[in-house]
């Protein structure tokens, strides 16, 4: 038994817009499973299906079902499923600009009602995997740079104590050195507190780094999937996704027709 499982899930947003069509996944428990795919390819709308954020932007699941741990939750509300120890990160970090670093991450424990020993607890071990945030543990979230305001957002999270987190675009607007400090994290995470990840990302050459699975979206269908060894070197990708294939690195010029060739589309 899978500890997520997305089961042939149709999203149709205004009533009108079909956004999901029949998307199925699994995370295994304690495994990194990437979601990859070009931008409006329904990354986020599969996250925030699961996480049932989805409610807020007048989109509905009108086929499927998702089940976490065993049971089906895609009928209860965001918090609940944080209780249930699932978090989502949302893209663009979404911090509370007016209010300090660790002001942000106290937040995040909401849900838990700890004293203030245990609290004090999951900040320190916040701080233990994000050094810099300690640093800045004072400075207002609104003035810190983009990659500390991402380590703020997953640090908030990590203070509901999530078993899985659903992590949206965690390297977009952060310097490449930045971003292989957050993924070095999340590996982290993963392999000391096994923390199960399921993260959508349109860098899909260090996903599939960091990633043990694979998915690829297109157009609200998931086209292929795989390990992430085996996507890496899947010919397809590697000229599609990372812009490289047999005969070298392509240009966007040569690429630009790539829909007519895909196989996986023919």
């Amino acid at each position: 038994m899978s500890y997520l499982s997305v089961n042939n899930v149709e999203v149709i947003y205004d009533h009108v817009i079909l956004v999901l069509k029949g998307v199925s996944l699994q995370v295994p428990e304690g495994k990194i499973v990437a979601l990859l795919g070009a931008n409006g390819a329904g990354k986020s709308t599969t996250l925030k299906t699961i996480s049932t954020l989805l409610r807020g932007e007048r989109g509905d699941v009108t086929k499927g079902e998702v089940q976490f741990k065993g049971e089906r939750v895609d009928h209860l509300t965001p918090n609940e499923l944080v209780k249930r120890g699932l978090s989502q990160v949302m893209e663009g970090r979404h911090c509370f600009g007016h209010l300090s670093i660790e002001e942000n991450l106290l937040t995040g424990a909401y849900t838990r009602h700890a004293s203030r020993a245990e609290l004090k607890a999951a900040l320190e071990k916040v701080y233990h995997y994000f050094p810099r945030l300690k640093e800045r543990r004072t400075s207002q979230a609104g003035y810190t740079s983009g990659g500390e305001q991402q380590m703020c957002a997953i640090g908030r999270a990590l203070m509901a104590r999530p078993s899985m987190i659903l992590l949206d675009e965690p390297s977009m607007g952060i310097a490449p050195q930045i971003v292989e400090e957050i993924f070095g994290i999340v590996k982290d995470l993963n392999s000391k507190e096994n923390v199960s990840f399921l993260l959508a990302e349109q860098n899909t050459a260090i996903a599939l780094r960091y990633a043990d699975f694979g998915y690829i979206l297109e157009n609200g269908r998931v086209v292929m999937e795989g390990t992430a060894a085996a996507l890496s070197g899947n010919e397809d990708v590697k000229e599609f996704y990372l812009g490289v294939s047999g005969a070298g690195r392509k240009s966007f010029r040569d690429m630009k027709f790539y829909r007519r060739r895909k196989r996986w589309l023919a």
